[in-house]
């Protein structure tokens, strides 16, 4: 038996659950890449960490500098309550992104994380702002 074996594979319909769930709580850079060159952004896309002038350098095209430890109910008000969120941090090394989904999440905000991240959007050879 090998180390892939070990573990029995789970029935398709537990799969199926699995992956359903998890893509309600994540998306990735090549389909927001998508959404936004054709205009159907139907969310607000945040970078949420760093400094402004990390920022200014280099960012995904339509995103708002929003840092998670600036994410106050007051802020958030700016859009309605119905509105999707996508939060991205500079990639899988870095936690902003989980930091700001659950600091909307606790405010009642739609939220999903973008894990790659400025790393994931390079390495798909993305444009930057």
């Amino acid at each position: 038996m090998s180390y892939v074996t070990e573990f029995p594979p789970a029935e398709p319909q537990h799969v199926i659950a699995h992956y359903q769930q998890r893509l309600r709580f994540e998306t990735d850079c090549a389909d927001v890449h998508d959404a936004i060159s054709r205009g159907e952004a139907d969310f607000v896309l945040l970078h949420v960490v760093g400094n402004e002038t990390t920022f200014a350098r280099r960012h995904i095209p339509g995103a708002i500098f929003l840092p998670h430890r600036e994410m106050t109910p007051a802020r958030m008000a700016e859009w309605p309550q119905e509105t999707l969120f996508v939060v991205y941090c500079a990639g899988p090394h870095c936690n902003g992104a989980d930091r700001a989904a659950l600091i909307l999440a606790r405010m009642g905000r739609l939220v999903k994380v973008m894990p790659g991240g400025i790393t994931g959007w390079a390495d798909e050879q993305l444009p930057f702002a």
